[in-house]
């Protein structure tokens, strides 16, 4: 194994946070440019421009099929670096996009591109920690993870005014070119050659047996899915919903952030708090907010009839994403912890399904948009009460680590 200069926590942070990044920041620049596109691909029926969001997942779904068990045959890092390189090729796709069907192309090749960076990473993260322990940095690096995308539309904006909306695949091309060099440079490989399993599809299909046989795997899985799945379908409507329902506009990445906000502050505040009461109750905990605070938007939108003003949207929305930060680093995590000899194919299968799911649900919602809040709601309070059932059931299971 090639020696490489030792990473301090901070760079690595950063480091791993910028590649695990590129999967948001490939929706959340580009939302600004969503009307704009919706015009420049000649594209009839609006809800279709949703597409954009949703196929950039759905091909992150196939790449992450293929990227944990290639990661754990040939190692981490030649995995991270051809999906950095595959996520380039599919921004100059969409970059030259003439029409819906090419762009979605360009998408769906930027989303298998982007599952390399995002499941060999976190094995590499998973070879070097484990426990609370992993929990924190994880938390340290999601918080990187949100606080680009946070600031992301507002950069999509500046770029889009300055030079079209094509300026935005730029910023990928460059986002992902830093991204290679730095790893090239930086990181060594963290599986050693006799660690690495080989890739035949018996061993492949026997280890996936074992993973979706582990009942709480699966349970932090789903819970995962559903959660997401609400963030998702906020994401296909976000500017539509801020457009329709307060007339925002051109301030509409400031609202954005501040929501995204929420994250941010807890993932930094459960890299504080895990050490101390541990990933299952501060997720129990999460649920439980989540559950109340989007029962609460519901009670004011339904006793008024209409949308609730925006301070009470702003401060209800924050307090969801806030929950929703907790449950990303932890709910994650303890599923990656009982998959600790096949992390590679363990990410795969625990971001693939969590992704098939959260895709299915922000699809279904999202048709449903009518110009109100109410399949915003019907996402989070739905991810509350499945993912509280399913953490609460799980402390029931007594599987062995896979």
């Amino acid at each position: 194994m090639t020696k490489r200069p030792s990473m301090g926590t901070l760079e690595f942070v950063v480091l791993f946070g910028l590649i695990n990044s590129l999967a948001a920041l490939g929706i959340d620049a580009l939302l600004p440019a969503m009307r704009v596109l919706e015009g420049a691909m000649n594209v009839t029926e609006p809800n279709r421009i949703q597409l954009v969001v949703s196929m950039f997942i759905l091909g992150a779904v196939f790449g992450e099929l293929v990227a944990g068990p290639l990661a754990d045959a040939y190692g981490r890092k030649i995995i991270v670096l051809s999906g950095l390189g595959i996520f380039f090729a599919g921004s100059i796709v969409s970059m030259m996009a003439v029409d819906l069907d090419q762009l979605l192309l360009g998408r769906i090749i930027q989303g298998f591109g982007v599952s390399g960076p995002k499941i060999a990473s976190r094995a590499m993260i998973r070879d070097q920690f484990s426990g609370d322990a992993m929990a924190r940095i994880m938390s340290f690096i999601f918080m990187v993870f949100i606080l680009v995308p946070m600031i992301a539309p507002a950069i999509g904006q500046w770029a889009m005014n300055i030079a079209g909306w094509e300026a935005i695949f730029i910023m990928y091309l460059i986002m992902a070119g830093i991204g290679f060099l730095w790893l090239s440079i930086r990181q060594g490989e963290t599986l050693l050659p006799e660690k690495r399993l080989p890739l035949s599809a018996s061993t492949i299909f026997r280890n996936v047996g074992l993973i979706i046989q582990n009942k709480r795997v699966m349970a932090y899985t789903i819970s995962v899915g559903f959660v997401f799945g609400g963030i998702i379908n906020y994401l296909g409507i976000a500017q539509a919903l801020f457009f329709d329902i307060y007339g925002i506009d051109q301030q509409f990445p400031l609202y954005f952030a501040m929501l995204a906000g929420g994250i941010g502050l807890s993932l930094f505040a459960n890299s504080q708090l895990v050490m101390h009461f541990g990933m299952y109750r501060i997720s129990i905990v999460a649920q439980l907010g989540l559950i109340v605070l989007s029962s609460a938007l519901f009670a004011v939108t339904y006793i008024t009839g209409q949308a609730p003003s925006l301070f009470i949207f702003m401060a209800c929305g924050m307090g969801i994403f806030f929950c929703c930060g907790f449950l990303f680093g932890n709910l994650n995590s303890m599923a990656m912890n009982k998959v600790g000899r096949v992390a590679g194919l363990g990410a795969s299968v625990v971001t693939s399904f969590s992704s098939i799911i959260s895709v299915g649900i922000a699809y279904v919602l999202g048709l449903f948009y009518d110009q109100t809040i109410i399949p915003l709601l019907t996402g989070f309070l739905t991810g509350g009460v499945v993912g509280m059932a399913l953490l609460l059931l799980s402390n029931k299971f007594e599987d062995k680590d896979v």
